[in-house]
């Protein structure tokens, strides 16, 4: 075989080319086992993106097993483009969440849009149309003009690409903190909806069925993403700006309906997106999933550069790609729906009974490999894990105990930390009302989108504390879960699945591994505790810049089914007279608390304890009383604890409305500690019987309508007295401020 573009095989294994592409000295010798030959040079180049961990798993595979994936409702777990899970009436949500991690450090604005143009392509390739988007963002503090930087494009790269695909993007959440200086993390999830009976799955099979390349043409972008995406970032990642692709959303849009149509003929055998490795994984997975092989004619690929080698080729990152296996005589049905959509349909290989990926090339074989190799016959390593010195250390450590001079300030600092602080210039750029179906718009506890058709509604959320998990992993895991079921419960609807998106340091590391391991304990133990089980999700390891990891941030993203619109609740309190409850009782748990870091500058000791049998009661009494239609408002109590969370409730309200409570007890622990399992409550006076009977809750407070948020101690005396306006001016201003005063 003689590519004079490309080395000879020799070549790759003397001058250990092979190393540049990620492979290590024992897998290239595995893959000349597998062989029984040299690999080429584009050989090499396919299998190092499907040996990669950003496309096998091969690290996180083993501790990925622990996830409870099955349940009553889940239709598809783990394995295809996204989970699908049973919603009733015939219909499923279909939603998976990913990473973008990599690319949007070195080139935020497009790094973030492929991101998201990435998962929408996920979703409607199961033959689901999306609803909503949603998205998980972590930066470094705002007072750095290359986070200020990184965070100001990622936003517009977000909000570009789905408004122009005509997605709305409900509902995120963004945490600032130094962890994330060097390696912002960006996780976009998406949501659809699809009838049972058009369910696809990306899979190759029928000998001599026709293998077809739909969408943009390919290009040179993105080569070697899925490694790039594997590795540590450095000083020298700047010049992996090629491999961070280029998104066209009126493409992805046309794409988009044009396959949603051929999913509905018995034509269409299998469809998969060319995510990470492009051609390469799309077609070795589908084939490896069906017990077929694939061959194909490289000549035939849509270019729209010259001279594209077949190393280019199977590893272009192109946005906007399918690959599809249609019925053999069939292809000018698949073919028509697609030119309807000015998309070009086009036969570039066939399925074949060898379990072989065959590539041709100005009539040469090029590649000629195992389909099982690239797939489920990839490496699985079982890494050291080893429990890190930090964590002993905060183990050993007392009780951090804060002290507060003055709770007005207190409350006030804590309104403008950008973690807390509203996120209104964040979602002001998305078109969250696009397609009429939002129902709950972003900043309340969970989006909600109504179902067309029917009386259900959808409640989407993404949560996850990363210093919790960084001080006790396994706590945080759980934490993360139950947070997220808290969010979706307070929006009225039923907890059902999951999607995750675990981003950690190197797992190289013994002690990012263990992390690793005993975050994914916790958040195994929450989804049986709370019947959410894992139907989808993502790994992105080596978050790490210069050695330095980030947090451990195991990203959950959960759906939730409202039964009926009417059940649908929000934080904001409603009316003047309205009483106000707290469901839990709060411990001196200020470990990794907003306070602690408002306080201290750091974070330290340990996490706040979860009790998962508590969780779920309490969480099965608050739907129970949202249902029963004995609830105003609901809202968890999350980052800065009760004061936080009640004057979210009060600055989410109309205009003049207020609030006073009583506070007993320790004042700074009632107010300021993130102590888990804890919800607000608004209820009418005439509701007040009924929620007492279905609910254990402590009554503290009431609406008012004098504008001021005041908080009493036990003896009468004044604890907080703030007008409501200079709150939400605090809080709304915190973050515009911040990018302005670095301009």
């Amino acid at each position: 075989m003689s590519l004079l573009l490309e080395p000879s095989a020799a070549m790759v294994k003397e001058q250990k080319l092979y190393r540049e592409m990620g492979l290590t000295d024992e897998e290239f010798a595995r893959i000349e086992a597998m062989l029984g030959r040299l690999p080429n040079y584009t050989e090499t180049g396919i299998f190092a993106v499907m040996w990669s961990e950003h496309c096998s798993y091969k690290n996180s595979k083993p501790v990925l097993k622990k996830f409870p994936t099955d349940g009553p409702h889940v239709l598809q777990g783990p394995g295809e483009g996204a989970g699908i899970v049973d919603i009733g009436d015939g219909l499923a949500v279909a939603f998976k969440i990913e990473s973008h991690n990599h690319p949007s450090a070195i080139e935020p604005y497009q790094g973030a849009a492929t991101g998201v143009g990435g998962i929408i392509r996920d979703v409607f390739s199961m033959g689901a149309r999306p609803i909503a988007l949603l998205n998980s963002l972590r930066f470094g503090e705002l007072t750095s003009p290359r986070v200020n930087y990184l965070f100001e494009h990622v936003v517009a790269g977000i909000a570009g690409y789905g408004n122009c695909v005509g997605i709305p993007t409900v509902g995120g959440e963004v945490q600032f903190d130094p962890a994330y200086e060097g390696n912002p993390l960006v996780n976009a999830m998406c949501v659809g909806i699809i009838r049972h009976e058009d369910i696809q799955r990306g899979i190759a099979t029928g000998v001599g069925n026709t293998v077809m390349y739909v969408g943009a043409k390919t290009g040179r972008d993105g080569i070697h993403g899925a490694t790039f995406a594997s590795e540590e970032l450095s000083e020298q990642s700047e010049a992996k700006r090629p491999a961070v692709q280029v998104g066209d959303p009126f493409m992805e849009k046309l794409l988009l309906e044009a396959c949603l149509e051929a999913v509905k003929s018995d034509a269409l055998v299998g469809i998969q997106d060319m995510g990470a490795a492009g051609l390469t994984s799309s077609s070795a997975e589908m084939a490896s999933k069906g017990g077929f092989g694939i061959e194909m004619n490289l000549d035939l690929v849509p270019q729209r550069e010259a001279g594209m080698t077949p190393y280019e080729m199977m590893l272009s990152e192109s946005q906007e790609r399918m690959l599809l296996v249609v019925k053999q005589g069939r292809e000018d049905e698949i073919a028509a729906i697609f030119a309807k959509y000015g998309l070009e349909a086009k036969a570039i290989g066939k399925v074949t009974d060898d379990r072989m990926l065959r590539l041709f090339f100005h009539g040469e074989v090029v590649a000629e490999i195992p389909v099982d190799a690239l797939a489920k016959d990839a490496p699985v390593y079982h890494k050291p894990s080893a429990e890190p010195a930090y964590y002993r250390e905060f183990q050993a450590m007392p009780p951090y105990i804060p002290h507060i001079e003055d709770y007005n300030q207190t409350l006030l600092g804590l309104l403008a930390q950008p973690t807390i602080a509203s996120k209104e210039w964040v979602y002001d750029q998305y078109d969250y009302m696009v397609r009429t179906n939002t129902v709950v718009a972003p900043g309340s506890d969970a989006a909600v989108v109504r179902i067309r058709g029917t009386n259900k509604a959808l409640a989407l959320t993404t949560d996850c504390n990363s210093r919790y998990v960084y001080l006790d992993p396994e706590t945080g895991g759980k934490i993360a879960v139950a947070e997220a079921a808290r969010n979706v419960v307070c929006s009225g609807a039923k907890p059902l699945a999951i999607t995750d998106c675990l981003n950690f340091g190197s797992p190289e590391k013994p002690d990012i591994f263990w992390q690793l391991e005993k975050a994914v304990d916790g958040m195994s133990e929450a989804c049986r505790a709370l019947e959410t089980p894992v139907v989808s999700g993502n790994v992105s390891l080596y978050n790490e810049t210069n050695g330095e990891a980030v947090y451990p941030t195991p990203v959950v993203g959960m759906v939730g089914l409202i039964e009926d619109l009417s059940h649908i609740t929000t934080q904001s309190f409603k009316q003047t007279g309205d009483l106000i409850y707290v469901i839990g009782e709060a411990k001196p748990e200020f470990g990794g608390s907003e306070l602690q870091k408002f306080l201290e500058g750091r974070i330290f000791g340990k996490a706040p304890e979860i009790d998962l049998k508590v969780e779920a009661s309490r969480q099965r009494q608050l739907l129970a009383a949202i249902r029963a239609g004995v609830v105003a408002s609901a809202h968890d109590v999350a980052e800065g604890g009760l004061a936080v969370a009640l004057a979210e409730c009060v600055m989410g309200g109309a205009s003049g409305l207020g609030a006073k409570v009583t506070i007993r007890g320790d004042l700074i622990s009632e107010l300021f500690s993130e102590t888990q399992s804890r919800f607000v409550v608004s209820v009418k006076k005439e509701h007040q019987e009924a929620f007492e009977q279905l609910v254990e809750a402590k009554r503290i407070g009431e609406v008012t309508d004098d504008g001021t948020f005041t908080v009493n101690g036990e003896q009468g005396e004044t604890i907080i007295r703030l007008s409501v306006d200079d709150l939400r001016n605090v809080w709304k201003g915190a973050i515009p401020c911040l990018l302005k005063s670095k301009d």
